[in-house]
């Protein structure tokens, strides 16, 4: 199981802050397409992603037992 967490808009399109995802390994770039696809987020094209608090790019992989973070851009004065 890969657990997903979710911060600003995306907490609150999909409805809640953590998903759980019952997947046995994909790249980020497919975990970001599952996403818009499955839980209607829109475009994830600019939300930096951390795998196990690490940044990770598109072609790197999850594997069961990691904790992402889906982080939007955030903009502010």
């Amino acid at each position: 199981m890969i657990k997903v967490l979710l911060f600003a808009h995306l907490q609150e399109k999909a409805g809640r802050d953590i998903l759980q995802i019952e997947d046995s390994s994909l790249t980020v770039k497919e975990l970001k397409k599952m996403m818009e696809t499955n839980y209607e987020l829109g475009s994830l094209e600019h939300v930096m992603v951390a795998v196990n608090e690490e940044y990770a790019l598109d072609q790197d992989t999850i594997q069961p037992g990691d904790v992402v973070a889906l982080i939007p851009p955030v903009s502010g004065g």
